[in-house]
């Protein structure tokens, strides 16, 4: 087994699915989706059953996926060690990413880093908010981009983007609910929302579902731990007229036809996601790339 086969195989089933995957990996999902056969055949083994909700691992995958994993976090740890002897503008740069960052948000400040420090190889993860201070303070992130602003000394912060949340329905409900400026969030009573888990972000999700309660929503049982809530379970589960989901207005994910994007009335619900790193970190490429984020935000 390679490494690009495992990461591969990582991607795929942290993200649910070949696309997501495919994305995140900057891959064709023909080629991700070749790989992960290739390894099967290597072990012999079905490694990943696909449903309607998306792809999940079998015993034997969840097998693998701890030992890839373990393999991995070994392998980048040796990269750690071996970047201490190139200074404090070469090595990896680990960055972690949450599911729906905005597309290009930090392509700006990237080129700057990567002009600035040539020789800084930029690492991504996507990881939840909970999973990234985890590494951050577990000497496993560099930066993290969290949906929730961690209240230790610590660790320093710069609020990157704010969005205003509409949601998701299919398009013949959509067009009974909305109005000129879009949906009142109380007309959405009676619909099931279709949520992420609280432990992926603790505080967004009591802030967001205050605010869902708050117009009379009953929101039904917390999704799974460790469930994520990628774009392919949001439009399936929307897709049949009994639920709701919420989306940023540039949400990156092409719409179905039978799927549309209304803005919330008085725009109540509104994502933040802030740059995380170690208030002690004296890293000069990392100080380069918060400093062009901070530029760009300030414009």
């Amino acid at each position: 087994m390679e490494l690009r086969e495992l990461r591969a195989f990582v991607a795929v089933v942290e993200e649910g699915g070949l696309s997501a995957a495919a994305r995140r990996l900057h891959v064709s999902q023909p080629a991700l989706s070749q790989t992960v056969s290739g390894l099967e055949r290597q072990l012999g083994v079905k490694l990943l059953v696909r449903g309607s909700t998306g792809v999940q691992a079998t015993e034997a995958g969840i097998t693998l996926l701890g030992e890839a994993r373990a393999v991995l976090a070994r392998h980048d740890q040796a990269l750690r060690a071996m970047a201490r002897y190139t200074g404090p503008g070469g090595g990896a740069l680990r960055i972690g990413i949450p599911l729906e960052l905005p597309l290009g948000l930090l392509d700006p400040a990237l080129a700057e880093l990567a002009d600035a420090f040539p020789d800084t190889r930029v690492e991504a993860r996507h990881l939840s908010s909970a999973e990234q201070l985890a590494a951050l303070r577990a000497d496993e992130l560099d930066v993290g981009f969290l949906r929730e602003r961690p209240s230790s000394p610590a660790f320093d912060a710069l609020l990157v983007v704010r969005e205003k949340l509409g949601v998701l329905l299919a398009a013949e409900q959509a067009a009974e609910l909305a109005g000129p400026d879009g949906v009142q969030l109380d007309a959405l009573v009676g619909l099931r929302w279709v949520g992420f888990p609280r432990a992926g972000s603790p505080a967004w999700y009591d802030e967001l579902t205050a605010v869902l309660r708050g117009h009379g929503l009953d929101l039904g049982p917390e999704a799974p731990k460790g469930q994520a809530l990628i774009a392919d379970v949001k439009l399936a589960a929307v897709a049949t007229g009994r639920a709701f989901a919420l989306a940023p207005p540039n949400w990156q994910q092409p719409l179905p036809d039978h799927v549309t994007w209304s803005p919330l009335v008085g725009h109540p619900l509104v994502r933040r996601t802030w740059a995380v790193w170690p208030a002690d970190s004296r890293r000069r490429d990392l100080g380069r790339f918060i400093a062009a984020l901070d530029r760009l935000v300030s414009r």
